[in-house]
This record gives C-alpha cells, sequence and structure tokens, in this order.
C-alpha cells in the first residue's frame, strides 16, 4: 500500500514539474518575442524618423523651398525655422517622426542625440530661410552629420548592435 501512495506520489510530483517547467519555458518564449517585436518597432520608427529628416533637410536644400525664420522664444540668438504650405507636410513629419521615437526608444542617450539631429536640421532650415542653398556654412552640415551619425550608434546601441565608426 505505501509503494503505491509513494507511487501515486511521484508521479503527481512529476506532473506539477513538468508543468512547471512547460510554463517557465512559454513564459521565456514569449519574453523573447516581445522583446523581438519591439526591437523591431523600434528600428522601424527610427528608420521612419531618420528618413523624415533626410527629407526634411532635402526639401530645405531644394532652391525653390520658401523658409522664414524668427527668433526663438526662449533660446537667445537661436532660429525657429517656418515653412511655407508645400514645406510643412516635410516639417509635420518631421516632428512626428521625432515625436515616435521619442515615445518607443528606452535609453535617454537615444532621444538626447535624437534632440540634437532634429535641432541641427532645423539649424541648416534656419540658416536657408536667409541665404541662398549654396551659401549655407558647411560648419551646419557638418554637425547635422555629425549628430545624424551619433543618433544611429545610439539607435544601434539600443538594438544591442556595434557601434559604427565616424565616416570622415
Amino acid at each position: 500500500m505505501t509503494a503505491s501512495v509513494i507511487t501515486g506520489l511521484v508521479a503527481l510530483v512529476g506532473v506539477a514539474l513538468g508543468g512547471w517547467l512547460s510554463l517557465r519555458n512559454q513564459d521565456r518564449m514569449w519574453q523573447r518575442e516581445h522583446q523581438r517585436q519591439w526591437r523591431d518597432i523600434r528600428l522601424s520608427v527610427c528608420n521612419e524618423f531618420l528618413a523624415a529628416n533626410r527629407r526634411y533637410v532635402a526639401y530645405v536644400l531644394d532652391p525653390g523651398a520658401s523658409i522664414t525664420a524668427v527668433p526663438h522664444p526662449r533660446e537667445p540668438g537661436r532660429l525657429m525655422p517656418f515653412f511655407d504650405e508645400t514645406g510643412r507636410p516635410y516639417k509635420e513629419a518631421l516632428e512626428a517622426g521625432f515625436t515616435a521615437m521619442r515615445l518607443v526608444t528606452q535609453r535617454p542617450d537615444t532621444v538626447r542625440a535624437g534632440v540634437l539631429f532634429v535641432n541641427c536640421a532645423r539649424e541648416v532650415a534656419a540658416a536657408r530661410a536667409t541665404l541662398s542653398e549654396a551659401d549655407i556654412p558647411s560648419q551646419a552640415f557638418a554637425r547635422l552629420w555629425a549628430a545624424e551619425q551619433d543618433f544611429i550608434n545610439a539607435v544601434r546601441a539600443e538594438l544591442g548592435l556595434a557601434t559604427m565608426p565616424r565616416q570622415p
């Protein structure tokens, strides 16, 4: 009789242990899938933000672009660019991409790099308000491309990828 009780208890413990291990395995698989989905979301949103920034700058460099600039209300010495109806979609896409990027990224370094990237693009647009596309100072572009590289590397770090070397 004791042997059959012990056998039954051992079987019951085995079933409970098997169920617990199976549940633990499923939880781990769900967590990995959840992390993969968020990684894909971050990559997609950051890619769209980069593309919106590039389209914004391409519009700014268009000889027909109509841009005005006014002094920034809270940052003395800085100009805020404003676009006409043709350029407004580029600005709105950049702002939407910027907001989405801040919504899905995890690291403050990624957000800081994104803020700098947008500010550098706005600096180029503000310069374009008073200068032709050919007369925008090369330093503004150097800052913009360095900020883009920093943003890309921040996103790569967030995704667990190696940092890309700076381009000359």
